[in-house]
């Protein structure tokens, strides 16, 4: 038996290692490590299927496997962040008593509809070459940075609750929407080609001096070139 074909499950197996880490860590209420292990869990991610075509060992087995590891690392990883902030951290107004138990439960819609938005990926012959709706590990990497970049501001806003809220339902609906995404991927360094990269890179570049919220506005960039692009086309 061939051991290459073993190594791509076994880097998604890393993945997945990663995404139960994020989330013990963000139970325990230590977002900055929790971030840690998923942009780790990212990165694994990024080389299960290079390798695996590298390799020439690609299978429906690894496919699942990774769409399994995704849910955790990319769903409920950063799921439970933003359930752990807004149940042990955040401060709610008095009107809300008796709710504030209840609202930090709709923070798993953020795994529900990355379970969805995975499964959609996994039969949708449309996304080879760019992505239809947001994908998990932005989102996911947009959550996590947004908790810890942004928790001394969250903390301060009299309604950050509701602002999470709607932000929960929005990335919600990004994740299975039909929004065309282009994807990193270049196939030359033409400008002609490549033009909606370069703009994207180019204006995300100063954005990196934010620090820990850069990937929220990174992607928040990225949210609204992808529409605008998609409005413009249609």
């Amino acid at each position: 038996m061939s051991v290459k074909k073993h190594i791509p499950n076994a880097i998604t197996c890393c993945n997945l290692f990663s995404g139960c880490v994020a989330c013990v860590m963000a139970f325990s209420g230590n977002f900055e490590y929790a971030m840690l292990f998923i942009v780790l869990g990212a990165v694994f991610d990024f080389f299960d299927g290079m390798v695996a075509r590298l390799l020439g060992v690609s299978s429906p087995l690894g496919v699942q496997m990774d769409s399994l590891a995704d849910d955790v690392t990319f769903g409920l990883a950063p799921a439970t962040v933003i359930f752990s902030f807004m149940k042990d951290v955040l401060t709610y107004p008095a009107f809300l008593d008796g709710f504030n138990a209840v609202l930090p439960y709709f923070a798993f819609l953020i795994a529900v509809f990355s379970a969805c938005r995975l499964a959609k990926f996994n039969v949708d012959t449309r996304q080879t070459t760019s992505f239809i709706g947001l994908p998990t590990p932005a989102n996911a990497l947009f959550w996590s940075s947004l908790i810890v970049g942004g928790r001394e501001w969250l903390m301060g806003m009299e309604y950050a609750w509701a602002l999470l809220l709607a932000l929960i339902f929005l990335f919600s609906y990004f994740l299975i929407s039909e929004i065309p995404m282009f994807s990193m991927k270049f196939k030359n360094l033409s400008w002609k080609s490549n033009k909606t990269r370069y703009i994207f890179l180019i204006v995300s570049i100063p954005m990196l001096a934010l620090g820990y919220l850069a990937p929220v506005a990174i992607i928040s960039w990225y949210l609204v070139l992808s529409v605008a692009l998609s409005r413009k086309k249609a």
